[in-house]
């Protein structure tokens, strides 16, 4: 496993930032960490980048634990923080130097990282002249120098425009070829196009940790059916794990199952039983940003 995380707790005073947090992620996978403000996303991306310990449990960083084997993690993983920290009045490649020095890195490492983040054309330019997209190119141009196997990114995407966000996303899926990317961000369409699963905590404590059809699956489904003839909306709340019934418009019908058994399959006994015609008939998904809000706002979660 490229990141293991076991039990891990933190505190801050009185109030627990996170409580018992399990997980595992595998080499090459594109993982999306997902949570409200405050949930403990920046806190458990600083413990497993060695910037704060944590109060109890363990984690590792490609087999190197981050308590007691801190060099060979740091070495390990490329860190791009929220707010990412850069030397406004150096150049783009002055900068590179810079750190490649820090991580004793091959000077050749700089001009690769150059060409593998697009910076090439504003490589001449001081930082301080760029746009923040291209100041993110840089930031990860600099957490890729030292050739680490696991990139951890929280919020790389934030602030930019609808251009810049899609050459980032482009960016980090190539980098996520060959890299595990553990990515955190409030864009739940970067999510569904980038990522390959999705870990969502909140208050500190992992509520979910699925693959995006999965995840779609734990809450409720929508089916959209219409037959050749009026059903009483009443007689259709009789069927099983029914929550909801709307009458659309003439003889179209918006269901709502509390289950992930596909319901279609019945809607055709139904409409057999009761000699209807079945005109059309489709599934709808919620999108992601409506399950994170399900999810997140439920009861047992936040007590």
């Amino acid at each position: 496993m490229s990141i293991v995380v076991r039990n891990i707790t933190k505190l801050f005073g009185n109030q627990k930032a996170l409580n018992n947090v399990s997980f595992e992620i595998k080499k090459g996978e594109i993982v999306g960490f997902l949570g409200p403000n405050g949930a403990g996303k920046s806190t458990l991306m600083k413990i497993l980048t060695t910037s704060i310990q944590a109060d109890a449990g363990e984690a590792e960083i490609n087999g190197f634990n981050v308590r007691s084997d801190k060099k060979n993690v740091q070495k390990s993983v490329g860190y791009l923080p929220e707010h990412n920290p850069l030397y406004l009045d150096m150049y783009v490649r002055e900068y590179l130097a810079f750190n490649a020095e820090v991580y004793r890195t091959d000077k050749m490492r700089i001009g690769q990282v150059i060409d593998q983040t697009g910076l090439t054309p504003e490589v001449q330019k001081k930082i301080g002249q760029l746009s923040k997209g291209y100041r993110q190119r840089v930031g990860l141009a600099a957490a890729l120098l030292h050739a680490p196997e696991v990139l951890i990114l929280d919020e790389p995407t934030t602030g930019l425009d609808p251009n810049q966000l899609l050459e980032i996303r482009k960016l980090i899926q190539q980098i996520g070829k060959e890299k595990t990317i553990l990515l955190s961000t409030h864009i739940m369409k970067e999510v569904e196009a980038v990522c390959d699963r999705v870990l969502i905590i909140d208050k500190g404590v992992l509520v979910a940790d699925k693959k995006l059809e999965e995840l779609r699956e734990m809450t409720e489904q929508i089916i959209e059916v219409e037959f050749d003839y009026r059903v009483e909306e009443v007689v259709l709340e009789k069927l099983p794990h029914v929550v909801q019934v709307k009458n659309i418009v003439g003889f179209v019908y918006e269901i709502t199952f509390d289950t992930a058994k596909d319901m279609r399959s019945a809607l055709f006994d139904f409409a057999h039983d009761n000699e209807l015609k079945t005109l059309q008939l489709s599934r709808k998904n919620k999108n992601l940003e409506s399950l994170f809000t399900e999810i997140t706002g439920k009861k047992e979660y936040r007590e």
